[in-house]
């Protein structure tokens, strides 16, 4: 396969076929690089070298009632977690301080539950305003299921991106949870759209699906039109249903962002959650295809420091993106 031949058709307006897919996924280890490289020419020619960060912070931990199998919060799960109701808008505002200090553009409020109370869209819409006045950062709330008025309200406060993801193709959700649809997240995904939040909604690789679903998982959130796809690599948690299981290597990883970014060319493809582990040392080369990481921790797990992350960026000459109010400050130094 003549990799970069395949990109420049993409960025001519493409749309890959199933078999294009598989030979991604099933690419020879000696035929990567050449593959990066085809990732490479799309991701460089929607995106330079910029590259968005984005930071989280669990605004809400543990005391969730769906099953999810992956997650250490669920109602399901063993797993010794630090446990805790909403934080304050003051805690949440501190957040978006540190996120604003360590060149983030995009900050994510995340709580656990299956949605949020009226209450808690009132912290968060509160939040949000200050955040914008203050530090002037896109803000990416993720709450769970949404329902119409409190989208409308999220968006009066200033919510530019709306987190949920679909984790896994249509056939295999069940695998994964029971307690809500698949179309209950994709329904989400649609009321947020409908009311002008930007949809993010993405991907968790690693969780016993076939290759089929990879690519079915890629098409779904290219025919979502998702804005921005986090790639998401499992992180097996003791005491999850999953648990135990790291069928992932640093190599298929790359491919997996490949697809992404042959399928969803013109979208923010992110390195997210489980990168470190499953990455590795190869974490730079995943940067050639995607265009945006999480900086810091995640939920219940640990990422890479800061610092190591811009060294990271530095050394593969690439350019943070920063909100205007950071060129001001960043601009100085």
């Amino acid at each position: 396969m003549n990799w970069l031949q395949l990109a420049q058709e993409v960025i001519d307006g493409k749309v890959i076929t199933n078999e294009d897919a598989r030979s991604i996924l099933n690419c020879d280890d000696d035929d990567l690089l050449p593959l990066i490289n085809g990732a490479y020419h799309i991701r460089k020619h929607y995106y330079g070298k910029k590259v968005k960060l984005n930071m989280i912070i669990n605004a809400k931990s543990g005391y969730c009632p769906e099953d999810c199998g992956y997650c250490s919060q669920s109602s399901k799960s063993t797993a010794e977690i630090e446990k805790y109701p909403f934080l304050s808008k003051e805690e949440i505002l501190e957040g978006a301080k540190r996120a604003f200090e360590n060149k983030v553009g995009t900050y994510c409020i995340v709580a656990s539950g299956r949605g949020p109370t009226r209450k808690d869209v009132g912290v968060v819409s509160e939040a949000v305003e200050e955040i914008k006045e203050k530090y002037g950062l896109k803000v990416c709330a993720c709450l769970g299921l949404l329902k119409e008025e409190q989208a409308a309200q999220l968006k009066e406060a200033g919510v530019d991106r709306y987190n949920h993801n679909l984790n896994t193709s249509e056939k295999h959700h069940s695998y994964i949870t029971t307690s809500h649809t698949y179309e209950d997240r994709v329904n989400t995904v649609e009321i947020v759209k409908k009311h002008g939040i930007s949809p993010c909604s993405g991907a968790i690789i690693g969780m016993k699906e076939t290759k089929e679903d990879v690519i079915e998982i890629a098409r779904a959130l290219h025919q979502l039109d998702a804005d921005s796809i986090p790639v998401n690599f499992l992180h097996a948690i003791e005491g999850t249903k999953l648990e135990g299981v790291h069928d992932l290597n640093p190599r298929y990883c790359l491919k997996v962002l490949a697809l992404f970014r042959y399928i969803n060319p013109t979208k923010e493809i992110r390195i997210s959650g489980g990168r470190e582990v499953n990455l590795g040392s190869l974490q730079p080369l995943g940067l050639y295809i995607a265009n945006s990481i999480f900086l810091g921790n995640y939920l219940t797990t640990e990422g890479q420091e800061e610092n190591q992350d811009h060294k990271m960026l530095e050394d593969l000459g690439f350019e943070i993106e920063l909100m205007p109010k950071q060129e001001e400050v960043f601009s100085c130094h």
